[in-house]
């Protein structure tokens, strides 16, 4: 398998399921940002044979600390490389660099683990074109999605048409209750201490907005084959259900475990076959509170701007996810308040001109453009 994305969140504990499946699994190919001891320590420890890095700098530096015979290769044509070598490939690139590992991954007929949301979203219908290849085949890491996937197991209808509703689960993450008066002055760190996970600053920055689970609205509706409006997103804080299907005879499915990502991981790599390492497991004979509420779609208007790019269609859902990468790229670096992140998407999708996508060449273009657009609205 490949592992692409190796040091972040997904990575490392993609890493502590292979630790633990060490006799099924031979990790060949890995990619990083610019952790590059981490990368080097990886490549150690799991005797792997071929690293990506973004720059010939990363390469050149990388070179001085693993030996010869381990090959590096650069950029977006490099993990490209890598996806296409592995007979399982998972995607945990963070936002749309990822695109080149979800395209080349089911081009060349491999099973994908998707962490990626951004690339499945913004590309959606060229990744439907590719997921057509003999042998190719999309497992969603999300815990959100791969719970879908479970309780979707016995309906296999293009379109489910006996599914009524989809219902997305959602923390509600760290301003849950609050105001959009009170949201006015909230900080960076206030932001980044998420209730229930542990994850990178980019995705848990996405859910204190709730884009997060704007941008899982969209990648379900493409994932399943199932229009976004028949996608609910509800609120559950204990982050224990991970998500439900209701059936149109009013029978709901729902996979509940505590919040640990190695299960969905595990999943995706194993699939049909559970593990048995028992990740997240639920102690029924303690108390178990279960709560669930609307979200407050006043305060937090990513949700409504997801749904209008699915309504939108063509390119929409990519301005979204760029101008969204833009906007908490600039907050990270203090450029931006927390409170104008929405405001600045809304801005950038208002110029939204419709556009079919359809070609690769067209999608960058419309991708630069709204990445242009944020970037001019980033207060300097």
């Amino acid at each position: 398998m490949a592992l692409l994305g190796a040091t972040g969140s997904i990575g490392t504990q993609t890493l502590d399921v292979l630790r633990a499946e060490s006799e099924r699994f031979e990790l060949v190919a890995i990619a990083g940002g610019q952790r590059l001891a981490e990368l080097c320590a990886i490549s150690k420890e799991f005797n792997v044979r071929a690293i990506g890095v973004v720059s010939e700098r990363d390469r050149d530096e990388l070179r001085s600390l693993v030996g010869p015979e381990t090959e590096i290769v650069i950029g977006g044509e490099g993990l490209a490389q890598l996806a296409a070598s592995a007979d399982i490939v998972v995607n945990a690139v963070v936002g749309f660099a990822g695109l080149p590992v979800t395209l080349s991954a089911l081009g060349a007929g491999k099973r994908l683990a998707l962490a990626n949301k951004e690339s499945l979203i913004a590309a959606a219908p060229l990744v439907a074109k590719v997921r057509d290849t003999p042998g190719a085949e999309i497992l969603p890491i999300d815990s959100e999605h791969c719970a879908i996937h479970q309780c979707l197991a016995g309906s296999n209808e293009t379109g489910h048409p006996d599914v009524a509703l989809i219902h997305l689960t959602a923390s509600g993450g760290p301003f849950r209750g609050m105001t959009s008066q009170q949201l006015s002055g909230v900080t960076k760190n206030d932001a980044l201490k998420h209730p229930t996970w542990i994850m990178g600053p980019k995705i848990t920055v996405d859910s204190s907005t709730l884009m997060n689970k704007g941008l899982e609205v969209l990648e379900a509706s493409a994932l399943f084959g199932i229009e976004a409006e028949r996608v609910n997103v509800v609120v559950h804080p204990q982050s224990i259900v991970h998500s439900m299907v209701e059936y149109v005879d009013g029978a709901v499915l729902a996979q509940l475990s505590l919040p640990d990502m190695r299960l969905p991981i595990s999943y995706c790599l194993g699939s049909p076959v559970r593990f048995d390492h028992a990740w997240g497991r639920l102690d029924f004979s303690k108390n178990l509170l279960l709560e669930f509420e609307a979200p407050d779609r006043e305060a937090f208007g990513a949700l409504d701007l997801a749904y209008a790019a699915a309504r939108a269609g063509g390119a929409a859902p990519a301005w979204l996810s760029a101008a969204n990468e833009i906007a908490v790229e600039a907050f990270l670096n203090d450029q931006l308040r927390w409170a104008d992140i929405v405001p600045l998407v809304a801005a950038v999708m208002n110029q939204y001109v419709t556009d079919p996508l359809s070609s690769l060449e067209d999608l960058f273009e419309n991708d630069a453009t709204a990445r242009r657009l944020a970037h001019g609205m980033v207060p300097r």
